[in-house]
């Protein structure tokens, strides 16, 4: 049944790596800037002044973190390849990720948000949902109450969305970035939601867009309207039954406030179809920055894994998951990559992929030594 009354949020920080990378650098403040890797720190000299990579300079196979808006104007995204990237932006500046950083500012923003509203989905270093209908006080003044808190505690801006579920505030949060507030209720949506591309659709990658365009459904509310049957040929019975409801708004899950993770996980759409040996290079890159950012995860809530797991997406939206148990649990980086390769040995890679992700899980409080494995000659993506 849909509950009009809740007062579900999602706040996503604006560009929040980057954004705390001006904070150490306030110089770079209206420039393209990327972020990616862990070398080419900022050289710092006599005058207190920097000195900082260029996107032009790198060599290599990394990716992109994340990247300022002004970045992003020039074409330039997460996960995309950064020698790809120094074509469309040569000139931005390339700072590493420093995830110490990123770890401190997310627990303020979220301690923050706690102050006011309790009721918090954890969804990653940068994001929450918040429930708050339990919560008194006007919807829109609320969450500037909150907006407020966040940039007091941290000095960043974030950007909120307040709708009647998950569905809707993930894609609210996003119409006005930066700094944006979307209020908005299930009335409102043939007029703010039905016009935009499906893409904003979390859910709807690159490859289902492309399919749904060549239906003649580019707008989610053409996919609203478009029929049933049509759908089912297309994509399956269920995942036409969840697109149909997407497009109209519908969403029941609720706040996971539990503080004990069954499993984290990262993953990633390709901007388009990858193949495990002609891109062997970007799917290597892409599933090391996965190992490194789940490792972080692992990191900042204080667990080790005993399972590792792999899930891709074929080009025709088939999935397939593979699992490892390892003898000793694992948190670093290296361990993950390595029992992620053993479990793409097990998996046919014949097909192009549009999606990588990878898991963990069978989590635990740190006991035992964190053994750190030497690579496997014959890893996959390597």
């Amino acid at each position: 049944m849909v509950d009009a009354a809740r007062r579900i949020a999602h706040l996503d920080m604006d560009a929040f790596y980057a954004s705390v990378e001006l904070l150490r650098y306030p110089e770079l403040r209206g420039l393209p800037v990327v972020i990616g890797g862990r070398e080419r720190q900022p050289v710092k000299q006599a005058d207190g002044s920097h000195v900082f990579a260029r996107l032009r300079d790198y060599v290599g196979r990394g990716v992109i973190t994340t990247a300022t808006y002004e970045a992003r104007a020039l074409g330039v995204g997460s996960a995309m390849g950064m020698m790809k990237a120094a074509k469309l932006a040569p000139d931005a500046i390339l700072l590493p990720v420093t995830f110490d950083a990123y770890r401190h500012y997310s627990r303020l923003f979220k301690e923050a948000v706690a102050s006011i509203a309790p009721d918090i989905e954890d969804r990653g270093i940068d994001e929450i949902y918040i429930d708050l209908s339990r919560v008194e006080g006007e919807t829109r003044e609320l969450a500037m109450r909150i907006k407020q808190a966040v940039h007091a505690a941290t000095g960043l801006t974030c950007s909120i969305g307040v709708t009647p579920n998950k569905l809707l505030s993930k894609i609210c949060s996003d119409l006005e970035k930066p700094n944006g507030l979307t209020v908005l209720g299930f009335e409102d949506i043939p007029a703010r939601i039905w016009p935009l591309g499906v893409r904003k659709i979390n859910g709807i990658g690159p490859k289902a867009t492309e399919k749904l365009a060549s239906l003649g459904i580019e707008t989610i509310g053409q996919l609203a309207q478009a029929d049933a049957g049509l759908l089912q040929d297309y994509f399956g019975a269920h995942y036409a039954a969840w697109l149909a409801r997407a497009a109209r708004g519908i969403d029941e899950r609720e706040i996971s406030t539990s503080s004990e993770s069954k499993s984290m996980s990262r993953e990633t759409t390709f901007e388009r179809d990858l193949h495990a040996r002609q891109d062997r290079d970007t799917l290597s890159a892409i599933l090391t920055t996965l190992c490194e950012r789940l490792a972080d995860d692992l990191k900042r809530k204080g667990y080790v894994s005993r399972t590792i797991s792999i899930k891709l997406r074929y080009d025709d939206f088939q999935i397939v998951s593979r699992n490892v148990t390892l003898p000793l649990p694992v948190a670093d980086a290296a361990g993950i990559l390595q029992a992620a390769r053993e479990c793409l040995k097990r998996v046919p890679l014949q097909r192009k992929l549009r999606l990588l992700g990878v898991r963990a899980s069978t989590l635990e409080a740190p006991g035992a030594t964190v053994v750190r494995r030497l690579p496997v000659q014959g890893d996959l993506f390597a």
